[in-house]
């Protein structure tokens, strides 16, 4: 096989605590990465290598994805330890963007958990093939069983389970492979000696069986696989492995491996699986907007098929940027052809030329300096000035890759220096926090003069905080948590607006004529814009004009000054003036009208946030906490108990959970745990909204 067809880009996801960094850890050791096993919370002062941040290691949680590259075998794996944590969830986002393959982990105890179905989200909406692990199986209450039925009714993925364990909870040791038929144990001080022995006579019944029934689920959608079974002919363990292969790139199974990272147990065989069943870069349809073709008047611009060949005119993608004192480091993924160090390539976003300077291959926090990355690898590059999703192409060679998905933050906090000194750091701490996370904003609030700062939630906004005082010595006081409404129309609005300015110079005229239509609560969108004007009333030059007023407006609403969504502008008909009229006059003619004619007769709703919470309990305390959700607004949609534990589901309005962190520490006596997944947005009762607003209208009072 070529360099390229043993490479393997992957990505380890899964729900916070279920193993991956601890797994990724087990893995880097079997390879030869590392000669030495840490543990994830640094207990023993070091900490693993993947959580190379010093708040990663003493909260003992994932934040930033960590690339590394090891060599299993005859292959080469390029692997991102991704966050867990749903504050954290742009970092799953732009990896899972950029990656060929996956694996996602699973907890034997906890299943499929709430922010399982966000990463089995992300991977459906990039197209990513993955392989499911089961981890923890040497926990009390392990059973892979019951989390492979979750993710068949859960996440409706076809997963297929292709072992079987060989001892359950702490007496756990190994596992069945029914691919080869074979048991497999895991020998040594960190399970290093692999040994594969005949099956044992208790569990010979129970392989059989399941050996029967996966050949059986990988033939209904492999069909080679099919036809060998219909022949009556034993299919060799290349043959199994072909199929399942093919099934998992096409997306049509999801093989299932198990073990314990923390036991050491299995971490090899999911290694294998990774080589076997997870695709190349060669495997995998990459495809580019051709921007050739889209200066020819065409409204969108056709799509054009990528290689994975070093010898065509260079694609990459800059997925991820780290700020550093010495200048920014972005990490790339080369799609076609090769980047070299010290040569020129155009941004095709700006259209500007830049020059590579200086490339790295990274592992975590460590990099080593490399002349040339081909296609295929996912190095950094040095002092390149980019953003999230730019694409960097051969001169003259225009094509642009999609970009990457951005969630809006849900919450945000007022932030005050305490000195001087401290308000210089801060802004400019501030700025490198944006440009390394674009799901973190920062602003200062037009009435009430405050500086803002908005994440994904209140842990990740406690993380920068953080940062602030340990990384960049500034002092500062942080205020309530605030919720990030929005505002909605509710009904549609026509409307004719006309300006008309004479101030003794060139004059200012626009007319423009349209309707104003409330797009439906489920819409992906938050704006549509719809140009039907004909017979060329309004030229076309100034109809980007016309949308960029409407856009602008929109970024204050009339209720609490939240930003307005859910809007579809129709433009029917206008009229312009042969020297008046211009960009600037369509613009503002745009916004007066949304401000002045079209919003105050849209009857605006005001939204709120809402999350999908998962709380696991003592089953003791399975009544109080569910009384207090039902006090806090919340739809349970279902209640587990499991082993002693209860498991209760539910979504609830975020502004209900502002301290929830105490709140079930006290009901609980601290043995609850919870997390929180973003869930969209709903339009808060009437009663809610006023007091909000009422709330928000009394603090900029004070303020004031």
């Amino acid at each position: 096989m070529t360099r390229i067809e043993r490479l393997r880009n992957i990505g380890i996801s899964a729900h916070i605590d279920s193993g991956k960094t601890t797994l990724t850890e087990r893995m880097l050791y079997y390879c030869g990465r590392i000669h030495e096993v840490h543990d994830v919370r640094g207990a023993d002062g070091v900490g693993a290598t993947m959580d190379s941040d010093p708040i990663e290691r003493k909260r003992g949680i994932t934040i930033s994805s960590a690339v590394t590259s090891v060599d299993w075998k005859d292959h080469v794996f390029q692997i991102i330890d991704t966050p867990g944590h749903v504050d954290f969830t742009v970092e799953v986002e732009r990896s899972l963007r950029v990656l060929d393959g996956a694996v996602m982990v699973l907890c034997s105890v906890g299943g499929v958990q709430s922010q399982s179905y966000t990463v089995d989200q992300q991977m459906r909406r990039y197209g990513v093939p993955r392989i499911a692990f089961i981890n923890k199986m040497d926990r009390v209450g392990a059973d892979p069983m019951r989390v492979i039925q979750e993710m068949r009714s859960k996440l409706k993925t076809n997963a297929i389970a292709l072992q079987l364990p060989i001892g359950s909870e702490e007496r756990f040791v190994g596992v069945v492979d029914l691919v080869s038929m074979q048991a497999v144990y895991f020998e040594g001080h960190l399970g290093e000696t692999v040994r594969r022995e005949p099956i044992p006579i208790e569990y010979a019944q129970a392989a059989n069986a399941a050996r029967f029934e996966m050949l059986e689920a990988i033939a209904v959608v492999d069909e080679p696989l099919m036809e060998c079974l219909l022949s009556e002919r034993e299919p060799s363990v290349e043959e199994i492995r072909n199929a399942i292969r093919r099934a998992t790139i096409s997306h049509q199974m999801t093989p299932v491996l198990m073990g314990s990272a923390g036991k050491n147990c299995a971490v090899q065989e999911l290694l294998d699986g990774v080589a076997y069943y997870l695709p190349a870069p060669t495997d995998r349809q990459v495809w580019a907007h051709d921007l050739r073709q889209s200066d020819a008047g065409r409204d969108a611009p056709p799509m054009i098929a990528l290689t994975s060949d070093c010898g065509d005119p260079t694609v990459a993608m800059a997925f991820k940027t780290i700020v550093e004192d010495f200048g920014p480091v972005t990490y790339i993924r080369v799609y076609q052809g090769q980047i070299e160090k010290g040569q020129t390539y155009v941004n095709a976003r700006t259209g500007k030329r830049q020059r590579l300077s200086k490339l790295v291959r990274m592992h975590a926090d460590r990099r080593t300096e490399i002349e040339v990355a081909q296609a295929g690898d996912i190095c950094g590059v040095v002092g390149l000035d980019s953003a999230l999703g730019d694409t960097y192409v051969t001169d003259k060679y225009r094509v642009a890759l999609e970009s990457i998905v951005v969630a809006e933050p849900v919450l945000q906090l007022t932030i005050e220096p305490q000195g001087r000194e401290d308000s210089d750091r801060l802004v400019k701490a501030l700025d490198r926090f944006r440009r390394q996370d674009p799901t973190f904003r920062f602003w200062t609030d037009v009435d009430s003069g405050q500086l803002l700062i908005a994440g994904m939630g209140q842990l990740h906004l406690d993380v920068y905080i953080e940062r602030l005082r340990d990384d960049h010595h500034c002092q500062v006081q942080v205020g309530r948590p605030q919720v990030a409404y929005k505002e909605r129309p509710s009904k549609v609005v026509p409307f004719e607006y006309r300006l008309k300015k004479q101030t003794g110079g060139p004059g200012q005229f626009a007319h423009i004529v349209g309707r104003l239509e409330p797009l439906p609560m489920d819409s992906k969108t938050e704006f549509e814009f719809c140009d039907e004007v004909s017979g060329g009333r309004i030229s076309r030059s100034f109809i980007p004009a016309i949308r960029e007023g409407m856009v602008e407006a929109l970024s204050c609403g009339l209720l609490g000054n939240y930003p307005v969504v859910g809007v579809r502008m129709v433009l029917v008909d206008g009229q312009e003036h042969e020297k008046d009229s211009s960009e600037l006059s369509f613009r503002r003619c745009a916004w007066e009208a949304m401000r002045e004619e079209v919003l105050p007769r849209a009857e605006l709703e005001l939204l709120e946030p809402v999350v999908r919470l998962e709380v696991e309990v003592p089953s003791e305390f399975q009544g109080a906490v569910v009384g207090n959700l039902t006090r806090k607004r919340a739809n349970l949609s279902s209640s587990q108990d499991v082993e002693g534990t209860c498991r209760i589901e539910a979504t609830v309005p975020l502004a209900e959970l502002l301290d929830y962190a105490n709140e079930i520490r006290s009901l609980t006596q601290g043995k609850g745990t919870f997390t929180m997944t973003p869930n969209g947005y709903e339009v808060a009762p009437k009663r809610i909204a006023e007091l909000v607003l009422k709330t928000e209208s009394q603090c900029k009072a004070s303020v004031g």
